[in-house]
């Protein structure tokens, strides 16, 4: 890959993480005014789907929440690092995987974003069934969940071509 193409590819990577981020952070602002601005504890409720904002303090799904700062400090350091990672996984990738991983990255910064600046992630989503509920989450980790999704997807198929071989 020459110079040109590897400038023109992180242009592109930088485009579509933008919109994610962008996307992600819209959301988060919207829903955070009405809920500043709504007495409620639910924004929105329906038979399937609650809004209600929760401020995340862990990691995916509330796991791993922290009272110790320094170790709160490390954990968003590794997941900086993982970023970083992955931004050069998404560079050396082409097609699919190369979008799998934008879609991680993009919902990914856009939580990192909230870490950093409010030490705490807005999730709002809220899906369930009768009394069963799954973890409240927001559009990055719609996002990020996909990019995975399609990841392992694409690992298990290349994995079956080379074994056919």
């Amino acid at each position: 890959m020459n110079l040109k193409n590897i400038k023109k590819n992180f242009i592109e990577i930088f485009f579509y993480i933008l919109l994610i981020f962008v996307i992600d952070r819209l959301s988060k602002i919207y829903v955070t005014y009405l809920d500043n601005k709504n007495i409620d504890l639910e924004i929105y409720s329906s038979k399937f789907l609650n809004i209600i904002l929760v401020r995340n303090e862990g990691i995916a799904f509330g796991l791993l929440t922290f009272e110790e700062i320094y170790l709160y400090n490390i954990l968003t350091f590794i997941i900086l690092f993982i970023i970083f990672g992955l931004l050069y996984f998404a560079i050396k990738s082409v097609g699919l995987k190369k979008y799998s991983y934008i879609m991680v990255l993009g919902g990914a910064i856009g939580n990192v974003f909230d870490r950093v600046l409010y030490r705490s992630v807005p999730d709002f989503l809220d899906f369930h069934i009768g009394n069963f509920h799954w973890f409240i989450f927001n559009i990055a980790d719609i996002f990020i969940t996909l990019g995975v999704i399609c990841l392992i997807i694409l690992e298990i198929t290349d994995n079956n071509k080379i074994n056919k071989i």
